[in-house]
């Protein structure tokens, strides 16, 4: 990949998170017949994996976990009528832990047969044996159900990786042409694709094999104004999903009114071409739009922007492992420390506020059968009518908490990467009560309207912080009276969530995601999606970003 590629890439309001290695050359690059077959069928693994856990219990583990996993993936590139890069990658290998005088060892191999199986387990135990001279509590896994022989899917309609690549770009191509038809002078689109193939057994009695499925389309464009020298960007409204290639088949039901004419919200199927001449006419309109007054406005913001927030104030503090300070050194820590959640009474949020973790949600990023702890996943609550009542936790964390099973949340990024807690999917419980985004804006004397990411910067402790948007609209009188430039809100996390004061219904549920999050040393990214529906929060502080002191 070119380096002025991969900038054009990185560029397109990640946020921060980064693109998965796997895409930009850590995997193999094969062809696209390589990717639909299949080296090994379930029996076949399952002897390799007994292969491991047999090795390993001869030479001492009292524990063992293996992880067959094939990671799949496809990117393609475009700009303007071009198409810039299409890439199909493939990592395919074994990791191997264990338990060893009640310490962690891991290894792992890309030799997926018996023989190649068994030197790896050797060499786990090895490091677990030899780390334990320096251990000074043994590890202590929360129990876990053996489930035998299980399997799990993504339940996709269309297998994206057998569309042909010409179909997709085509859809590209088409986006970027409708883009420059509503005044784009510049658009460049991407879609990526994984699928991730695991295969876990353990010395538990549990052989489970699932099938992932992941998609993200998305592109960016800029107007120019020579005239004045300037430009502006809009980015798409897409996120980044759970599913297949169904997801670019648009239907009308998933298409949802914004609160501007001709102005379209996706809920579980996305029109890139819509999107994109949207894009552009937004963008011009970007160029003439003013500046706005800093000052205290109710913030009316949709699910594709709060989930950004979600995912910084939420999700990332809850993290158990950061806030027992095990990612200081890389990430920082949280203000949500262990007194809060001990006196059960912390005020995170209003009474409006209920956040809940769950990796089952259909559609989601972080939607699995089971994690890589071989957990059976599920949903449990985080914050409930505004008070901090959990966290996030795995096999061997849950009893620093004084609980006694796995919430189901540890996953590794590949087959050579060791798994260890990862966020799932954090989102905020829609309103109870029917309620729509029109009748919202009715509400609001003096506000903004904000949909779509941007940059945002937090402390370290996920505490204080500051958000941008992809578009702003100003609301005067409960009306809609223009788009905004230079629009960013400061708060901090506590006070943010309790000025929360009302939350439209389920109807309005829609999910934003990450595919690429990044976490621990070495760094590994994962795929959350946080779910909301557009949410309002009364006298937020906002800045105009455009100006100089």
């Amino acid at each position: 990949m070119k380096r002025r590629d991969f900038v054009q890439i990185a560029g397109l309001g990640l946020g921060g998170m980064m693109l998965p290695l796997g895409l930009l050359g850590n995997s193999n690059p094969v062809s696209i017949e390589a990717l639909l077959e299949s080296p090994l069928n379930v029996l076949q693994k399952k002897q390799i994996a007994d292969a491991a856990l047999n090795t390993a219990k001869s030479n001492g583990a009292t524990y063992t976990d293996v992880r067959i996993g094939r990671y799949l993936n496809q990117f393609i590139s475009t700009r303007e009528n071009k198409v810039q890069n299409i890439v199909n990658g493939e990592s395919y290998g074994v990791g191997i832990r264990v338990i060893a005088n009640g310490t962690w060892g891991f290894a792992s191999t890309n030799d997926v047969s018996p023989e190649g199986v068994k030197k790896a387990t050797m060499q786990a135990v090895a490091i677990a044996k030899a780390n334990s001279k320096f251990q000074t509590d043994p590890v202590k896994l929360a129990p876990n159900a053996s489930h035998g022989e299980v399997s799990w899917k993504t339940p996709i309609q269309k297998n994206a990786f057998e569309i042909p690549v010409a179909e997709k770009v085509e859809l590209l191509l088409a986006a970027n042409a409708e883009a420059q038809k509503n005044g784009a002078s510049f658009v460049n689109s991407n879609l990526f694709q994984v699928n991730e193939q695991k295969y876990f057994a353990s010395s538990e009695g549990s052989y489970i094999d699932q099938d992932i499925h992941r998609i993200w389309p998305t592109f960016n464009v800029t107007a120019i104004d020579k005239a004045a020298g300037k430009f502006k960007t809009r980015q798409a409204m897409s996120a980044p999903m759970g599913m297949g290639y169904e997801y670019m088949n648009p239907k009308q039901e998933d298409k949802l009114s914004g609160v501007v004419p001709g102005m379209y919200l996706y809920k579980n199927s996305y029109d890139i071409i819509e999107d994109a001449g949207l894009a552009a006419r937004q963008a011009k309109e970007m160029l003439s739009a003013k500046s706005v007054d800093p000052g205290k406005y109710d913030l009316v913001l949709e699910p594709n922007h709060l989930g950004l927030t979600i995912h910084e104030s939420v999700g990332h503090p809850l993290e158990l492992d950061r806030v027992l300070g095990y990612e200081a050194n890389y990430a920082g820590t949280s203000f949500a420390t262990l007194d809060k959640l001990k006196a059960g009474n912390f005020n995170y949020g209003s009474k409006l506020v209920n956040i809940f973790a769950d990796k089952t949600q259909p559609g989601s990023l972080g939607a699995v059968g089971y994690d890589d702890e071989g957990v059976k996943c599920k949903q449990w609550d985080l914050i409930k009518d505004g008070v901090l009542v959990n966290y996030q936790a795995i096999r061997d964390q849950v009893h620093i908490i004084d609980q006694k099973e796995s919430h189901g949340c540890c996953y590794s990024q590949s087959w050579n990467d060791v798994q260890f807690q990862r966020m799932p999917n954090v989102s905020l419980a829609p309103g109870k009560d029917p309620y729509s985004v029109q009748q919202m804006i009715k509400d609001v004397e003096k506000g903004i309207y904000i949909a779509g990411r941007g940059s945002y910067s937090i402390d370290q402790q996920r505490y204080n912080f500051q958000f941008g948007g992809t578009v702003y609209y100003e609301i005067k009188n409960g009306q809609i009276t223009g788009m905004l430039n230079d629009v960013a809100y400061q708060s901090n996390t506590q006070e943010f969530w309790n000025s929360c004061t009302k939350i439209c219904d389920a109807s309005d549920y829609r999910m934003f995601g990450s595919f690429f999050d990044g976490k621990g040393q070495p760094s590994q990214v994962s795929a959350v999606s946080h779910g909301s529906s557009t949410t309002r929060f009364n006298g937020i502080n906002v800045i105009n970003t455009g100006r100089t002191i």
